[in-house]
């Protein structure tokens, strides 16, 4: 698949993340109003690890999943993390043509459903069950067939609305849970590059984050990372949107107010690998953990 199919799936990604998060939008126009330009680090997906079944039999919706689209566009593993206190575990993508073609990171991460009380483990099971829509059963063809706007309809999510009580329920468990219940598939940030913002007037992530807290945008208080470690990396809070949950006496839809996502930025620096300088270029566990948070209601 060329990479220009990848470009043009992350536009249209990128379009309509930012008609929800207006702080993407903030940042943009900060950025470019200063006379700097826009790179994207890398994009994160959230998932679940459960299989649920489909006319080609059971489909695993976690990394699995979104794994096969982001191999198909040419990307391959680089990276694992282990997130134990949170049962999570995440792996991120490198597409070999990255500096070529200016191809943002895959950041991809799931919860690991059966980790967690089996009553918790049910309710989700149950809620997904419904996720046997053509979105899963295009996998089951050539991924590589399919265009940048076919492929946009798997970032959505696939199964019904669930139920209020049950959003309740998993979200005293696992916030992340009850966030792909909710979203699905859909991006759950973007992340501003500030290597690449070349402009004078925001020069670091200080005074990036400065800039945008100055435009009221509110910003995560700290700054994960430092410089030796190669990566420093801070959000936006995420912005709260109206969901779809069931009503549990009616079984009708109705609209509840729910954590969507967050504009991350970060700024890489030289590591020492095998005595020779080079760009990090993965992502910190740590950080990471922390950024999880902050779609936390």
């Amino acid at each position: 698949m060329k990479p220009e199919i990848a470009l043009n799936l992350y536009s249209l990604l990128w379009q309509e993340y930012t008609t929800r998060v207006s702080y993407a939008r903030t940042y943009q126009q900060m950025i470019t109003s200063a006379g700097g330009t826009i790179a994207n680090d890398h994009i994160a997906f959230r998932s679940l690890r459960l299989f649920v079944d489909s006319p080609q039999g059971q489909i695993n919706l976690g990394i699995d999943y979104l794994g096969k689209l982001a191999e198909a566009l040419g990307y391959v593993i680089a990276g694992e993390y282990n997130f134990a206190n949170t049962h999570l575990y995440a792996r991120h993508y490198h597409h070999p043509q990255q500096k070529e073609f200016n191809l943002p990171k895959l950041f991809i991460s799931e919860l690991v459903v059966n980790e967690l009380p089996a009553n918790i483990t049910q309710l989700i099971q149950q809620t997904v069950a419904s996720a046997t829509s053509n979105l899963l059963d295009s996998f089951s063809t050539n991924i590589k067939e399919l265009s940048a706007p076919q492929l946009q309809k798997v970032f959505t999510r696939p199964w019904q609305p669930p139920q209020r009580s049950v959003v309740e329920a998993v979200n005293q468990v696992s916030q992340y849970g009850a966030w792909v219940l909710l979203h699905g598939y859909a991006v759950n940030h973007f992340t501003g590059y500030v290597n690449h913002q070349n402009t004078a007037a925001y020069p670091d992530i200080d005074t990036t984050a400065r800039g945008l807290a100055n435009l009221g945008v509110p910003m995560k208080p700290e700054i994960e990372g430092n410089i030796t470690c190669g990566l420093r990396q801070t959000a936006t809070q995420a912005v709260t949107e109206m969901v779809t949950v069931l009503d549990d006496a009616s079984g009708t839809e109705m609209q509840i107010p729910w954590t969507y996502a967050y504009y991350e930025i970060a700024q890489r620096y030289m590591v020492e690998t095998d005595g020779k300088p080079e760009l990090f270029d993965a992502f910190l566990g740590n950080n990471a953990q922390q950024l999880f948070e902050m779609t936390r209601r």
